[in-house]
C-alpha cells in the first residue's frame, strides 16, 4: 500500500482529526467529508457529500458517533457506497451495533469492497499520540491489508475475529470502563457522606493501585471540577444501551452495567457534552444537597 495513498474521513471530530493528523505524519494524503463542511484544524480539504469522498479516496475511514450517522453517511444515492468502486476498502472506526458492522461487511462484499470493523480503545490524548489499541473484525486477509493504517494511528492491533468481533469487543471494553467509573463515583459518594475530607479522598484514591490509569485521569478531573469532554456522557450512554441490547440478545447477565448504564442516563441528561467522568459531578450534589 502506497503512503501517497488519499485517506477519505467520514466525520472529522476530535478522534478523527487527530488520527489524521497522524496519518498525514505517515505520509498519507487526506480528505474529509462532515455534515457542516467543518472539523479538524482547518488545514484538510472538505468535500460536499459522502459520495464524492468515495468516489475520490483509496481508503475510507468512517467514524460517526453512532448507527444513525453511519447509515446516513453510507447509504443512498449520495452515500459512501455508492461512490466506492470495487476493491476498495472501507474502515469503520465507528462505535455501532454488532449486528451493524456484520450487515455492512455482507453489503461490503456483495459490493466487491473490503469492510472492516475497528474501533478503537482510547481518548483524545491516545488518538493524539498514536497509542490508541485498534480492536479489527474482519479476515486476517483484510487485517493485513489495512495495517499500514492501523499502524499510524495505534501501538497495536488485536484482531478480534471476524466481522463484527471488533464492535462486540469494542462494547466489553467500554462497558467495563463505564460500569468501573460508576462504582469509583459511588466510593466517593459514600465517602463524602460519611464525613471524609474532599481533597483528602480524592488523593487518596489517585495513591492506591486498585484504581486504574484511565479511572485515576477521570479522578484528577473530578477533582478539579474539569469535565471537558474526551469522552462525551452521550457517546459512552449509547455505547452502555448498545452493550446492554446486544447482551439481551446473547441471553448474558449484565446487572452491573446495567445498574451503571441508568448513572450514565442521567448523567448525559445533564451532562450530554461533557465528559462522562461528570458522573462525579452528578453523584457529588447528591450528597451535598445542591443542584
Amino acid at each position: 500500500m502506497s503512503t501517497a495513498s488519499l485517506i477519505g474521513f467520514v466525520g472529522f471530530g476530535a478522534m478523527a482529526s487527530r488520527m489524521g493528523a497522524n496519518l498525514a505524519r505517515a505520509g498519507y494524503r487526506l480528505v474529509a467529508y462532515t455534515p457542516s463542511g467543518k472539523g479538524g484544524d482547518g488545514s484538510t480539504r472538505f468535500v460536499p457529500t459522502p459520495r464524492a469522498l468515495a468516489q475520490e479516496a483509496d481508503i475510507v475511514i468512517v467514524c460517526v458517533p453512532d448507527d444513525e450517522a453511519l447509515e446516513a453517511s453510507l447509504q443512498g444515492a449520495d452515500g459512501v457506497l455508492a461512490g466506492m468502486k470495487p476493491g476498495g476498502l472501507l474502515i469503520n472506526t465507528s462505535t455501532v451495533a454488532p449486528e451493524t458492522s456484520v450487515a455492512l461487511a455482507a453489503q461490503g462484499k456483495a459490493l466487491g469492497l473490503t469492510v472492516i470493523d475497528a474501533p478503537v480503545a482510547g481518548s483524545t490524548p491516545e488518538a493524539e499520540s498514536g497509542n490508541l489499541v485498534v480492536l479489527a473484525g474482519g479476515t486476517a486477509e483484510e487485517i493485513s491489508r489495512a495495517q499500514p493504517v492501523f499502524d499510524a494511528i495505534g501501538r497495536l492491533t488485536i484482531h478480534a475475529g471476524p466481522a463484527g468481533s471488533g464492535s462486540k469487543l469494542k462494547l466489553v471494553i467500554n462497558g467495563i470502563m463505564g460500569a468501573t467509573l460508576a462504582v469509583v463515583a459511588e466510593g466517593v459518594t459514600y465517602g463524602l457522606a460519611a464525613g471524609l475530607e474532599r481533597d483528602m479522598l480524592y488523593d487518596a484514591l489517585d495513591a492506591v493501585p486498585v484504581i486504574s490509569p484511565h479511572h485515576k485521569r477521570k479522578l484528577k478531573a473530578a477533582k478539579a471540577g474539569d469535565f471537558s469532554p474526551q469522552f462525551p456522557t452521550r457517546l459512552m450512554q449509547k455505547d452502555m444501551r448498545l452493550l446492554l441490547t446486544d447482551g439481551a440478545r446473547q441471553m448474558a447477565p449484565l446487572p452491573a452495567m446495567a445498574a451503571a448504564t441508568q448513572s450514565l442516563s442521567l448523567t448525559r441528561r445533564r451532562h450530554p457534552n461533557e465528559d462522562y467522568s461528570a458522573l462525579f459531578a452528578v453523584m457529588e450534589a447528591m450528597v451535598a444537597n445542591t443542584p
